[in-house]
């Protein structure tokens, strides 16, 4: 049973507010809550605020022109005339609220506590440690911008603001967690947007009870989307501002969440982590055949291995022109087993990638090279033939734009393996198909996961299968359900 909270009022009575807000944030016993104990205009006062959050030249500018002030300037309305007067900040509020003030404080803003006055003046002074807009790692462009986000919110929405001005895009807050208080935004274009999505969006974001969000982002999409026994994402991940702006012009939802400098796409579907930026920064043409090369890599990355095993094992099953299938030499390790300890092999050195420095980075390469290459070979551990059907499973892995579901697209191709091996063609057959019926019967907050293709749109789908021509799209997708279908 839930324990109804009491709020605490700023009371008239300075030192009572004093004493509550230095228990509350245990200013003597930690050294980075900064209590300034002031006296101006005959009053005292006291100013309350987080040590690496205050921006050094707005508090001491404001500490200069509270020094100019008199006691008769503050005889008649003192918080007007401090709010109005004397503090020359923008970002500026009173509040009642004792609880309200301990939070603002953590969250970064100063709080100013003046004697007589039953409010306390809350100052967004904050600046968060951030490093500047550098692009991506993981969605690098030949051509285009070069900035993506960063680990704060007010920057990302400005990123966004910058590529969409128009009056009706919303970046509206929401705070999640007992402990942590998230800052969260979502973000999106009313004229555009389906309302009802939006409202469900709202609604999930404030059900979410937990005491924060240790894993940012992703512990929102395990909360809001649910499938958590499903591999693959249910939103879609970007850190280019660009993407994002793109997608609200389509009428997605955007969320974003403070200290990540990825945002979240929603709804989506599963061609929407198929796309790349790079096939919309060159000629429709051009980015056709990149998107092709891209869909026949992400194929290949699920299901090349399982069917060549099924056609190397099962010689009655190959056609005359691909005769050439098969291992020559296929060594005491069985098949399977050989696809099965390479892929852990891929796995552990992927690990290793991550946590190798880059100094090191070159001799993990090499390391590499002769676990997998011509040394594992010649033991006869490994066939050449699994070595070069796997480098082509992984590099596809590789080119697959979302590494979320490249992830997913890999687990399913383990999976798909071992069944193939256990139960040969009807193995692989029902693999697949209970794989399809699992995408199809997606439906995150209301949205089919495979459209276009099931439930199908032959327009929609043409623009999934080809780069159109940015003239030619009309339209915008009708999964979203947007206000304004017409671009």
């Amino acid at each position: 049973m839930s324990v109804k909270k009491i709020k605490h009022p700023v009371s008239i009575v300075y030192k009572q507010n004093i004493n509550f807000l230095k228990k509350e944030l245990a200013v003597d016993k930690s050294f980075d809550l900064i209590h300034l104990e002031l006296e101006h205009g005959e009053r005292e006062m006291s100013l309350f605020l987080v040590d690496g959050f205050g921006k050094d030249q707005a508090i001491t500018q404001i500490q200069r022109e509270l020094i100019r002030i008199t006691a008769s300037d503050l005889a008649d309305r003192p918080l007007d005339r401090l709010m109005k007067h004397y503090i020359p900040y923008a970002e500026i509020e009173a509040t009642d609220d004792l609880d309200n003030v301990v939070d603002q404080i953590l969250a970064g803003p100063a709080a100013l506590v003046v004697e007589g006055i039953d409010k306390v003046i809350l100052i967004d002074t904050r600046e968060y440690p951030v490093r500047g807009p550098e692009e991506p790692d993981t969605e690098k462009v030949i051509r285009g911008s070069k900035d993506g986000f960063v680990e704060t919110l007010v920057m990302n929405a400005a990123l966004m603001r910058r590529r969409v001005r128009d009056r009706t895009m919303r970046v509206e807050y929401v705070s999640v967690g007992r402990r942590s208080k998230s800052d969260l935004a979502i973000s999106y274009i009313a004229d555009i947007a389906d309302q009802e999505y939006v409202t469900k969006i709202k609604e999930a974001l404030e059900k979410i009870d937990t005491d924060g969000l240790p894993m940012g982002d992703k512990t929102i999409e395990e909360f809001v989307f649910g499938h958590n026994s499903n591999p693959y994402p249910m939103v879609r991940y970007t850190e280019r501002p660009d993407v994002a702006s793109t997608h609200l012009l389509e009428g997605h939802v955007i969320i974003m969440v403070d200290g990540s400098p990825s945002v979240m796409i929603t709804p989506t579907t599963f061609w929407h982590h198929m796309q790349h930026v790079e096939e919309y920064r060159q000629k429709p043409i051009v980015g056709t055949s990149l998107r092709v090369v891209r869909y026949v890599a992400v194929w290949a990355s699920i299901f090349l291995l399982p069917l060549w095993y099924l056609l190397a094992t099962n010689e009655q099953l190959t056609p005359e022109a691909l005769v050439f299938i098969g291992a020559e030499e296929v060594g005491t390790v069985p098949l399977y087993a050989q696809f099965l300890v390479a892929e852990i092999g891929i796995e552990m050195l992927r690990m290793a990638a991550i946590h190798t420095p880059n100094a090191l980075a070159t001799a993990l390469g090499l390391v590499a090279a002769l676990l997998i290459g011509e040394v594992a070979i010649n033991v006869g551990l490994f066939s050449p033939e699994v070595v070069l059907y796997l480098a082509v499973a992984a590099v596809g892995t590789f080119a697959t734009p979302s590494y979320e579901m490249s992830l997913a697209n890999r687990l399913i191709r383990v999976v798909l393996l071992i069944v193939t091996a256990i139960f040969g063609v009807a193995g692989f057959v029902i693999g697949t198909t209970i794989w399809l019926l699992m995408l199809v019967n997606l439906h995150p907050l209301g949205t089919p996961y495979m459209w276009p293709l099931l439930p199908f749109n032959a327009q929609a789908f043409r623009d999934v299968l080809f780069r159109v021509a940015m003239p030619l799209k009309k339209q915008r997708p009708s999964a979203v359900h947007p206000n304004d279908p017409d671009r």
